[in-house]
């Protein structure tokens, strides 16, 4: 019976295939990370029901890059004064006046409905009939976005931080991944 003869390792080329492998993985990552997706964790209630704490997904770059926001896209913002991002909804664009009046959202004084919120939940932290406390108005410059989250009682946004700027918004709508029964676009 012939007996196979076995190649001794070659210690130095299964390192060399090793470290080919792993800065090829991080290259990768880095490209999807800076220009595809960018993950996502939510800390915090602010975008409650629609988003829950903890909740862990990506949010997509490119598409925000090539079409840019509309109202009430959900986008991640970056506050360099926190050192963090923050998820948030698009409620005023570039040039245009927000404010709110009793529980009403107004462009440029004009209201506006927003559909997207859970109206149970809504209704069950109201204050007096009042999700949504007066503000404003605020008038956008060119560069400037004005964000509130979902869970407006317990939300620190543009009425606390002010209007993001362009350059701060880095991704915009959030795929949860996790946890499971919360899978999805938002």
């Amino acid at each position: 019976m012939d007996e196979i003869k076995k190649e001794p390792i070659n210690w130095g080329q299964e390192i060399w295939e090793f470290v080919k492998m792993l800065l090829i993985s991080i290259v990768v990552v880095f490209l999807c990370t800076r220009f595809l997706i960018r993950p996502v964790r939510v800390d915090g209630d602010s975008m409650y029901p629609t988003l829950h704490n903890n909740a862990i997904g990506f949010s997509n770059i490119l598409t925000y890059r090539m079409q840019g926001l509309k109202r009430f896209d959900v986008a991640i913002i970056y506050v360099p004064e926190k050192k963090e991002h923050l998820v948030k909804r698009v409620i005023g664009l570039p040039g245009e006046t927000v404010e709110y009046r009793q529980d009403q959202l107004l462009i440029n004084g004009e209201i506006v409905e927003e559909d997207f919120f859970d109206e149970d939940y809504k209704r069950s932290q109201s204050t007096d009939g009042i999700f949504t406390q007066d503000f404003g108005p605020v008038t956008l410059a060119e560069d400037e976005y004005f964000m509130l989250g979902d869970n407006r009682p317990y939300s620190s946004d543009s009425r606390w931080y002010g209007a993001f700027k362009k350059e701060q918004i880095k991704a915009k709508d959030v795929v949860v991944l996790f946890p499971f029964q919360q899978i999805g676009v938002h």
